[in-house]
């Protein structure tokens, strides 16, 4: 007997479950509801920043290095793909009115966050020599 419908029925729940949670995650990211935004991650999740050469060990941990952040913060996600346990999160961070490039990696253990690396890019202007090969993109 396949199993594979069944299979494919399965993951395709648990995707959306996760889709919702991480859209959940997001807006009370967006909010400053530090309670709610971390409910996504496993008590044990590793958050890793590596343009500054940081891992946070533990929910508790992360929840209370973000929570101390003195910059006002706005998140304005751009899309999130994914499947499975690995889900990824293009997104502008703004921190007190200056936008930050950010993409935020996801590793799904079950329904939870097992592992998030996060990687932060200041804009910069185009220069002008790629001005005939490129359009403006609205962000």
């Amino acid at each position: 007997m396949n199993d594979q419908p069944k299979k494919q029925q399965e993951s395709g729940v648990r995707d959306r479950a996760i889709r919702a949670a991480l859209d959940r995650h997001w807006a009370a990211s967006d909010a400053n509801d530090f309670e709610a935004e971390h409910l996504i991650y496993h008590e044990d999740a590793v958050l890793d920043y590596p343009q500054s050469a940081e891992r946070t060990r533990g929910r508790s941990n992360i929840q209370n290095q973000r929570a101390s952040q003195p910059s006002k913060k706005r998140f304005t996600v751009q899309r999130i793909i994914g499947g499975g346990d690995l889900w990824v999160t293009e997104l502008i961070l703004t921190y007190d009115g200056k936008p930050t490039y950010t993409v935020s990696i996801m590793e799904f253990t079950g329904d939870k966050v097992a592992h998030e690396t996060q990687y932060f890019a200041d804009p910069f202007p185009a220069p002008a020599f790629r001005a005939q090969w490129v359009e403006r993109m609205d962000t």
